[in-house]
């Protein structure tokens, strides 16, 4: 119900399509923190995940108890956008009225988990609710029965499990002030960024100010320099095929592809980027 799955399953098969050295298949997960392990464990040899959880991985820090060394990255995607949904006529107007409130928080161990903590720390309330460990579509059905007053998501806006509860309720995403903001970079998150989500994104009036993290593209650094200079040309050079599978695909651009990267770049991804004209950093390489 979010991201990840659409345009994971369209890359893969973008790569079954255009690599005659690829056999690739999407599969479902628990999301960042979950994929990051699994590349870790060799389960899995690609993975989409936040760019701040990459870093927590291959440091071995927060949510990791050990180090992901073989995590290589080849690209950033898209902002992945921090939203508190609430239903349109909700008391709850702002970070501080979570209080004493149930709120869903992400599915457990996922990144957004680790985000929710974060940010509601910042805000002075992460003790003060009530958890739910929910996963995006889980959380969109608890808010409409009511059985949470609000759901923390962390994905591409729009998002899929939103628009789908908004369909059927009005629903408002909560600002997230400057001073929040502020607080979460001196507590040294540095990769949360301004975002602004526009009116109209979910049938909203207004639009709302809130943050983000970035959505990244990593891989094992085993695989061979050939596999993943395909999977880094195939991803740029096919980006239309991409983006019929949501709209957050308008987003990955070449340009952009190494803002906020939190990785070292694998030696296949540096190729072609150098290929194509990109000046990769050395601290990337």
């Amino acid at each position: 119900a979010g991201v990840y799955f659409p345009l994971g399953s369209k890359y893969a098969e973008m790569l079954n399509n255009h690599s005659d050295i690829i056999e690739a298949t999407a599969v479902t997960s628990g999301a960042s923190v979950t994929n990051a392990k699994a590349i870790g464990s060799g389960e899995c040899q690609a993975a989409l995940l936040q760019n701040d959880v990459a870093y927590y991985a291959l440091k071995g820090t927060n949510m990791f108890d050990a180090a992901i060394p073989e995590l290589k990255g080849v690209a950033c995607l898209y902002p992945e956008t921090i939203q508190f949904v609430v239903l349109a006529d909700s008391s709850i107007m702002s970070l501080a009225d979570l209080a004493g409130k149930n709120v869903a928080v992400g599915a457990p161990g996922s990144g957004t988990a680790v985000a929710c903590e974060q940010i509601l720390t910042a805000a002075g309330i992460w003790s003060g609710i009530t958890r739910f460990d929910l996963n995006f579509a889980e959380a969109a059905s608890a808010l409409k029965l009511g059985e949470v007053d609000a759901g923390f998501i962390v994905a591409g806006a729009p998002t899929p499990a939103i628009e789908e509860l908004a369909i059927s309720s009005d629903v408002r995403i909560l600002e997230i002030p400057d001073a929040i903001l502020d607080s979460l970079l001196a507590s040294g998150y540095p990769f949360y960024v301004r975002q602004n989500i526009p009116a109209g994104t979910y049938g909203m009036a207004g639009g709302a100010a809130t943050v983000a993290v970035q959505a990244m593209l990593a891989v094992r650094s085993d695989l061979s320099e050939n596999v993943v200079y395909d999977m880094t040309k195939i991803l740029f050079t096919q980006l239309d095929e991409l983006r019929t599978a949501h709209t957050k695909g308008n987003e990955v651009t070449l340009q952009t592809a190494l803002d906020g990267m939190s990785l070292t770049l694998h030696p296949g991804a540096v190729k072609y980027f150098k290929e194509a004209g990109v000046n990769v950093p050395s601290s990337l390489t």
